[in-house]
């Protein structure tokens, strides 16, 4: 029989901490942004160019973790039948931590031995391992470490569904996931539902990303005969499968640098990928049809990218990822029209199929019989009727709430009512008042009472908005928190004047650190670094030792050529605050620009280690190498220390 249980997981974890409470009003950096797309056809070209987001606003940063570790509890939601075991951590976005094929004792995906966030999502925190769920912009999604609303409700024939359902607060969409598990099934099956409420067109993007174990006997299959290349230097090409170059890509441990492959499938395919090892069998994940893009990507074998695995999990744990989503790749946004719902079932199970044909010289026989094998396990009509099905059971009432998620869905069913709009929900994904709580607290007073009570300014906002339906209320309204957040609005709209007029109003009403601030890293983003210098000294003399302004400041008195004074700030710090990695590398920096190579040498001997340092970032080699030459001690060909390298592409090798 199937059953769906809750229970928990004991994991050596670091939390993930509190949230940043500076607001990302400009968006750094984007590692998904494409230089070169000569190569791209018109349609690819304009969905990539299409939907971009300025910054991850309303979200706020989660970097508020470290790497010290200690046991602890997740709670865990449980789908069993007699062929698989699927476990679920609603408190971390969903995700699939552990899918058990229980004949064969065997785990089908990568289940990471820790809890360990590292800086790789759009907010910050990120894990590997299991299968995520990613919604509304190119990234890893604003909800992966977040706990989502979860309930247990009950098919039509009996079959217990786990569903898990959350307000996304970037698109303004409704998303939910319905995990299922029939009584013969061979497959776990997922629907999902994307629901747009709005009375416009919203960009969207969707990608189930699934961990798997790698291994030099590992292949990965999808049915194509080429693929879309995205690598570290931002170009995208157009390559034959399977080995463009000599090295055959769809085996991992063969290539150096990290990489995505987007398999370019013909239409009229079926849509599937799988990892399959020297016996024939591993993990494969199929969909229906609106599901179309497949991805595979590796971390490569250079020192950087086995570093980045041990660094995201432990010594001896190497693994990659195959992925789908709603468009051909992750590069892209699609247009979801207005009052649109887009659904589609996922299934993941067990493939066997034939060794000697998956792993021999001819790429179509290898594809060829895994997609033979895959329509025997579950025939396409099939999952298409387990679509089918889900529509009459997708809008049923939970029957059991097993877990909360935010209150944001919920503030946005009152500000609908308020408005005289359309009601946010259905019955299968409810909102209740119940899950309102302080970060949404100042945003009901505005609804219900035109204003924000001006609290304790030395304390940050606990929230903020990006949705510009906010910005007549808070027009309405008055005193500095009103204009600090009426800031924030203009800004993520692009209207950069109006935002600091917002700001300094915000100022002359009540000088606080977060306006100061503000109007600081509006300074940097349109190129005035000595205005946003001066701004961020306003800021931190009302809040001297908040170490996120800290942090944030003095990088930014580096780019201005004020090491000495950025020294100064760090060194007020007390002492368990100057030991963080963060902390460290920026001392260790300040140090070398202003002169003082030894004691950036002595920093650097004894170890920075940075908790947050991220994907694609090149600080601590830059620093190591930077050293050396201000030293004179650069010599060609020395090795940069492992604990440094985090370099993604052999272009980066040189010092």
């Amino acid at each position: 029989m199937s059953e769906l249980r809750l229970t928990s997981l004991t994991l050596p974890t670091a939390p993930v901490g509190p949230v940043n409470p500076l607001p990302p009003l400009f968006g750094g950096a984007d590692l998904h942004q494409v230089e070169d797309t000569s190569q791209a056809d018109e349609e690819m070209r304009h969905n990539i160019g299409y939907g971009r987001v300025p910054s991850v606003m309303p979200y706020l940063m989660q970097d508020g973790y470290t790497r010290e570790r200690a046991p602890a509890e997740h709670p865990a939601a449980v789908l069993e039948n007699a062929t698989l075991k699927a476990t679920f951590l609603p408190g971390a976005g969903g995700r699939l931590w552990s899918l058990i094929h229980k004949p064969t004792g065997r785990e089908l995906l990568f289940r990471n031995p820790v809890f360990q966030p590292a800086n790789l999502a759009l907010r910050g925190a990120w894990l590997a391992g299991g299968v995520e769920w990613n919604i509304a912009t190119i990234g890893h999604t604003p909800t992966t470490c977040e706990p989502l609303h979860t309930a247990r409700l009950t098919r039509p024939d009996g079959t217990p569904v786990l569903r898990m359902w959350e307000y996304e607060r970037l698109r303004g969409v409704v998303y939910q996931i319905d995990a299922h598990l029939p009584d013969d099934s061979q497959v776990l099956l997922v629907h999902i539902r994307i629901s747009n409420p709005r009375d416009t067109t919203v960009p969207m993007y969707w990608w189930s990303n699934i961990a798997v174990p790698e291994a030099p006997d590992v292949r990965v299959l999808a049915p194509a005969d080429a693929a879309w290349q995205f690598t570290y230097d931002r170009r995208i090409r157009h390559l034959g499968l399977p080995a463009p170059h000599g090295t055959d890509l769809t085996r991992t441990t063969r290539s150096r640098d990290a990489a995505d492959y987007f398999f370019d499938i013909p239409d009229g395919r079926r849509h599937w990928i799988t990892a399959l090892d020297a016996a024939g069998r591993g993990l494969v994940q199929a969909s229906t049809r609106r599901l179309r893009g497949r991805k595979l990507f590796l971390w490569g074998q250079g020192d950087g990218g086995r570093h980045w695995q041990e660094w995201l999990s432990e010594p001896g744990q190497a693994y990659l990822e195959i992925q789908a989503g709603l468009a051909r790749t992750q590069l892209e946004h699609l247009p979801m029209p207005a009052g649109a719902r887009w659904s589609w079932t996922e299934a993941y199970g067990l493939l066997e199929a034939d060794p000697d044909a998956v792993h021999g010289p001819d790429w179509t026989t290898a594809r060829d019989a895994a997609r033979d094998s895959l329509d025997t396990l579950l025939p396409q009509s099939v999952l298409d009727a387990e679509l089918d099905a889900a529509a009459h059971w997708v809008d049923q009432r939970p029957d059991e709430i097993l877990h909360t998620g935010s209150g944001w869905g919920a503030l946005e069913q009152h500000r609908r009512a308020k408005a005289g709009e359309a009601p946010l929900t259905t019955p299968g994904t409810p909102f209740p008042a119940s899950t309102l709580g302080p970060e949404q607290q100042p945003w009901l007073e505005l609804l219900d009472h035109g204003r924000i009570t001006a609290t304790d300014p030395a304390e940050p906002p606990a929230s903020y908005q990006s949705d510009p339906a906010w910005q007549a209320p808070l027009r309405a309204a008055d005193g500095w928190p009103a204009h600090l957040h009426l800031g924030a609005l203009h800004a993520h709209a692009g209207d950069h004047e109006a935002a600091r007029k917002a700001w300094q109003r915000s100022v002359e009403l009540h000088p606080t650190p977060w306006a100061w601030r503000n109007l600081a890293t509006l300074a940097a983003h349109t190129g005035d670094l000595q205005e946003a210098a001066q701004a961020y000294r306003h800021a931190l003399h009302l809040a001297p030792t908040l170490l996120p302004l800290v942090l944030e400041a003095t990088q930014l008195l580096l780019r201005a050529g004020h090491p000495h004074e950025a020294l100064e700030h760090l060194e007020a710090l007390d002492a368990t605050r100057r030991a963080l990695g963060r902390v460290r590398w920026t001392e260790a920096r300040a140090a070398l620009d202003s002169g003082d190579t030894d004691r950036c040498g002595r920093l650097l001997d004894e170890g920075i280690h940075i908790a947050d340092i991220r994907e694609g970032e090149g600080s601590l080699h830059e620093l190591w190498f930077a050293h050396q030459r201000a030293t004179g001690t650069s010599t060609p060909g020395l090795p940069l220390p492992r604990a440094y390298d985090f370099r993604m592409l052999a272009a980066d090798r040189s010092g």
